[in-house]
């Protein structure tokens, strides 16, 4: 199998680290994150129309430049080395992935304000009930006339702050828990009746509180089938899974870099603490832990366009090696810092924060290693253990 990279894909990453190396120092992000809005909407723009990566995992004839989930994985890693605060992934990866696999009307007309910087995308699935089960849903979207009136409370929507639209799960039908009734709508945020509470998150990232009070949608908000949306629910979780696994492989570098560097820099007993073997041994460790995420993570998008089962044991098992990963790295990385490691000013407690957040974000380790066991032994073996 050839894990090498084509040369437009190389250049999409060239192009990004170049970007993000002169736009996006650690320093700019800092600012970023305090400031009243909380991200860079000329960024957003200049992802658009300057690089043009906001197109890249779109094909041709949507108005993109060809690519797919690889695409995704690069422009990721490279968001993730700057701990990007801007939705990439909630407006391409996921909300642009549920246009191109949903069959949806108006595909071609929001993944156009998508690639031209106009559209900004939030997932809003989670509920504070569910947990890791999407199908657990108390939000409902009920018939009436031509449309549906929409009624819900949707929990830590990542990126909702800077969102012009919101891809929301809502049961049309069935039990609160049941795999069938759950269907997916595609509104404008600004539409009355929805309502938000923003703040900001731990790693830097802005998020909602969004609640639906008797909001009147249309039906052409409907996405696929309905009552349908549950497998493709699923796969949009993977695929975003699977982006988010990229993401942190950028964290983990840093972090590995990071450590490293300042091991050489910190002296202790008259020498450099990287010359302490206890120390290279458990930098030697962290690398490992990072080749291994990258390994997984490739395969993982590799995979994302297999059957359902092969793709979900592959982002699971990804999942936890990435979580673990994130754990080990980012946990060493602030030990061998110290209690400096933490402090606002220093970078590695930032990429911590955000490998501390990725590794529970859509499932933490326990729950994708149930998943994979049951997806490979079958229900009964999960439930045995």
């Amino acid at each position: 199998m050839d894990f090498n990279f084509t040369e437009e894909q190389s250049m999409v990453r060239d192009t990004v680290a170049s970007f993000l190396q002169d736009k996006y120092d650690f320093e700019t992000r800092r600012k970023i994150v305090a400031s009243e809005s909380g991200w860079r909407a000329d960024y957003w723009k200049a992802f658009a129309e300057e690089l043009g990566i906001l197109g890249a995992s779109f094909s041709e004839e949507l108005g993109g430049l060809g690519g797919g989930a690889i695409d995704n994985m690069i422009i990721m890693e490279e968001f993730g080395k700057a701990l990007v605060i801007e939705p990439y992934l909630g407006t391409v990866v996921i909300g642009g992935g549920f246009m191109k696999h949903s069959g949806y009307a108006g595909a071609a007309s929001v993944i156009e304000g998508i690639v031209g910087g106009t559209t900004t995308i939030a997932f809003a699935y989670a509920e504070p009930q569910a947990r890791y089960t999407w199908r657990d849903l108390k939000t409902t979207a009920r018939k009436e006339g031509a449309g549906y009136v929409l009624n819900g409370h949707k929990a830590v929507v990542v990126g909702a702050p800077f969102a012009s639209h919101l891809v929301v799960t809502a049961r049309t039908g069935g039990a609160q828990r049941d795999a069938g009734g759950v269907s997916v709508f595609l509104i404008d945020k600004s539409l009355p009746g929805v309502v938000t509470r923003d703040y900001p998150t731990v790693d830097g990232g802005r998020a909602s509180e969004v609640y639906f009070e008797n909001v009147s949608i249309p039906a052409d908000a409907l996405i696929g089938e309905e009552g349908g949306g549950l497998p493709l629910v699923d796969k949009m979780i993977d695929e975003a899974t699977a982006a988010v696994g990229a993401e942190a492989v950028g964290v983990l570098r840093k972090l590995h870099e990071g450590t490293l560097d300042y091991a050489k820099q910190r002296k202790q007993f008259g020498t450099a603490i990287s010359n302490f073997q206890v120390l290279q041994h458990r930098m030697v460790d962290m690398f490992i832990e990072v080749e291994q995420a990258v390994s997984m993570t490739y395969m993982a998008t590799i995979k994302l366009d297999e059957s359902d089962d092969e793709r979900a044991k592959a982002v699971s098992a990804a999942k936890v090696r990435i979580g673990r990963a994130c754990k080990f790295v980012g946990q060493n990385a602030i030990q061998i810092h110290g209690g400096m490691g933490m402090t606002d000013e220093l970078a590695i407690g930032h990429y911590f924060k955000r490998a501390s957040i990725i590794e529970g974000l859509f499932g933490s380790v326990d729950h994708h290693l149930k998943r994979y066991e049951s997806l490979s032994f079958g229900p009964a073996s999960s439930q045995a253990a």
